[in-house]
């Protein structure tokens, strides 16, 4: 049985964090200060989903991961649904993302609500000093998406 429960950002494994953004560098910088919900099954942590305050009432989530072996099971739904049901309670009014252009995390987000809002041209360009990869295909550009919660 999964449960959730909030974790101290000093606490969230990098391995598992690392699986959803390649750069060590750039979840050390978001870590801080973050909101952090963690699923465990059987007592291990299999998920985490990381958040952190953009604006009044608007959080930005800059990283959610699942085990690979957990991965595929909806592990990854059920901690999302879970963090928006939660920020919803919290009265957060608003979360917004960015992600690739391609790739299942596309299709994940919009799954449960996520708009498509802006493109970022270059982002990943030029914020990874090593090509970000899937499909064999390079990550260029990046897509800002939104749900509002009111």
């Amino acid at each position: 049985m999964m449960t959730f429960h909030s974790l101290d950002p000093d606490s969230v494994p990098m391995s598992l964090l690392l699986i959803a953004d390649p750069s060590e560098t750039n979840v050390r910088a978001y870590l801080r200060g973050a909101r952090c919900v963690a699923v465990e099954d059987k007592g291990t942590t299999v998920g985490i989903c990381v958040l952190n305050t953009i604006g009044d009432g608007a959080l930005e989530l800059f990283n959610i991961a699942v085990s690979p072996d957990m991965q595929g099971q909806g592990v990854g739904s059920a901690l999302l649904r879970h963090v928006i049901d939660r920020c919803r309670s919290e009265g957060v009014r608003r979360i917004e993302l960015g992600t690739g252009t391609f790739g299942y995390q596309l299709a994940f987000y919009q799954r449960l609500g996520f708009r498509v809002e802006r493109v970022v041209r270059d982002f990943f360009l030029d914020h990874y000093d090593e090509p970000v990869m899937e499909m064999g295909i390079q990550h260029k550009d990046m897509l800002r998406l939104g749900l509002d919660l009111e």
